[in-house]
């Protein structure tokens, strides 16, 4: 039942691949206001959607009736996975060149689906007393740096790679979708001004 929850979970989280795509092939870079001010006006329906659900009983059990089965147990009382999203995506939009947000919400698509579902079939070996698993983390290092070299200089991608697994290894109590674009981000443009 949890691995059944967690790809269905996981299946919609690689289907938010569609906002850096739309970013950069429907939209556009040059639409970068546009792009900002959609993913604003989403953001706070997310918002609006969330607190409406810790305030309305009646609808609260409406949600969780629809959307329950994909929730993670820290989602009942707190934001969604897809609010962080929504909210990351949104700064990296705004504040980091338009290639470096396309790559890093990619990055947030790809390696966390891919961490995820490959270390919970086949993930054996733990790290250090973390519950993220070496076989997960390879799984998200390869479809990053995939994904990079298609947009990349090799060496970026491989850094932007690099960033995108160790952000989502680190056991920090901040939402994966917060960490991982937003380190990528950084990492990224940082390693531009050298490589």
């Amino acid at each position: 039942m949890v691995k059944l929850k967690e790809m269905m979970r996981k299946g919609i989280h690689i289907s938010s691949l569609v906002i850096p795509l739309s970013y950069r092939y429907i939209i556009g870079f040059h639409h970068r206001k546009l792009t900002f001010s959609i993913l604003l006006v989403c953001f706070v329906l997310s918002l609006t959607i969330e607190f409406y659900r810790f305030w309305q009983r009646s609808f609260r059990v409406t949600f969780y009736r629809v959307f329950g089965m994909v929730l993670r147990r820290h989602e009942i009382n707190n934001f969604t996975g897809a609010t962080y999203l929504l909210f990351s995506a949104m700064l990296v939009v705004a504040f980091f060149p338009p290639k470096i947000a396309f790559c890093a919400m990619a990055y947030l698509s790809i390696g966390d689906t891919l961490a995820a579902l490959v270390g919970m079939n086949w993930g054996k070996r733990k790290f250090l007393g973390m519950s993220k698993s070496l076989e997960g983390s390879l799984a998200c290092f390869l479809g990053t740096l995939i994904f990079g070299v298609f947009y990349l200089p090799l060496p970026q991608a491989i850094i932007g790679a690099v960033s995108a697994t160790l952000a989502e290894l680190w056991d920090l109590p901040i939402d994966d979708n917060i960490k991982i674009p937003i380190t990528s981000a950084l990492v990224l443009a940082l390693s531009g001004i050298f490589v």
